[in-house]
């Protein structure tokens, strides 16, 4: 029950234009809102589509975190990646009885959103709007786009922090839709595998949800249900594995076609939110993050939400995101909420 056709209000140009320029990489839309934007996608987001969100589904204010903990992977001492754990030292400010505490980790570790600095056209070198990689190392590359420290912060997660990733969001239970169907369809989260468009189009079907433009798609694939049944010496084995497999949505043109005339943001529950390694040519992190500017979350818990949703018979709510002010960051936790 999506849109079909993107309209003039939604001010984008039909897929079938992708690329907008000759010589510029596969379906991408770059200098669509102009050669310094850093923000891409996410310019669907624009007040009145915020306000709209705000009057159509906050109703009763209840609220969910969407956050898995930060330390969620460390008590198998491993990650998938191979990303440094959280780490957090409390600190006695001793003499007095006051408390202070240092966190490190990798932005990326546990529930994220991808920014535009994480993943280029690897073919071509290049991320979002062309930007190379000399751009993002280099110190002083450019003036008036540099960090207090004189790096380079082009592409920074900052620039998201800004407004923060903010609206309608829809929420697909294919797990719950898989489940359901007779006899169940088969699924393992930890296997290179595919989700097709056929199927997240009837799990929106069955739910009665009306996708509407610049959503913020998240999916539950599953992933989580999964991983929360398995002990950490199964976890710390599939963690060896290297490169990792996941199952996660298609590769196809008409999953990005879809993508493309929908949504502003896309997240699930799993590590990589499409299928992994891919089974094509390209991936849809190119895609999506340098073609396009749209942030990829992972890792999501998606639990209590898909529970909340089930019960109300209601699977679209607010959205508000507000990513840590990094400059120069390439991923962030989401620190996201959904309100019903």
């Amino acid at each position: 029950m999506e849109n079909p056709q993107p309209n003039k209000k939604n001010k984008i140009p039909p897929f079938d234009a992708l690329p907008l320029r000759a010589g510029d990489p596969y379906l991408s839309a770059w200098g669509l809102y102009g050669e310094d934007d850093e923000l891409g996608a996410l310019r669907r987001l624009d007040d009145e589509r915020v306000l709209d969100a705000v009057r159509g589904e906050v109703r009763c204010g209840y609220r969910i975190s969407l956050n898995w903990p930060l330390n969620a992977q460390t008590a198998s001492k491993k990650s998938f990646f191979q990303r440094a754990l959280f780490h957090h030292d409390v600190i006695h400010k001793a003499p007095r009885v006051v408390n202070d505490d240092i966190w490190t980790f990798n932005s990326q570790v546990s529930s994220q959103w991808d920014g535009l600095r994480h993943f280029a056209y690897q073919k071509e070198g290049r991320f979002y709007n062309g930007v190379t990689l000399e751009q993002i190392h280099g110190e002083g590359f450019e003036k008036g786009n540099t960090t207090r420290d004189g790096r380079s912060e082009i592409l920074g997660i900052q620039a998201m922090a800004e407004q923060g990733i903010v609206g309608r969001g829809i929420l697909l239970d294919f797990h719950s839709w898989r489940l359901a169907q007779d006899p169940p369809i088969p699924y393992d989260p930890f296997k290179t595998g595919s989700i097709p468009l056929k199927y997240l189009k009837a799990t929106a079907e069955a739910q009665g949800t009306e996708i509407k433009f610049g959503d913020i798609l998240l999916i539950r694939s599953g992933y989580m249900a999964a991983h929360n049944e398995m002990s950490e010496e199964e976890l710390s084995a599939l963690k060896d594995v290297m490169p990792p497999t996941f199952s996660g949505v298609e590769q196809s043109e008409e999953m990005l076609r879809w993508i493309w005339e929908n949504f502003s943001a896309v997240a699930g529950d799993q590590p990589s939110f499409e299928c992994w390694p891919t089974q094509q040519s390209y991936s849809l992190h190119e895609v999506l993050l340098a073609g396009w500017g749209m942030p990829i979350g992972e890792l999501f818990d998606l639990e209590k939400l898909a529970a909340y949703c089930k019960k109300e018979k209601r699977w679209s709510f607010f959205v508000t995101s507000e990513v840590c002010n990094v400059p120069g960051g390439v991923a962030s936790p989401p620190n996201i909420l959904a309100i019903f």
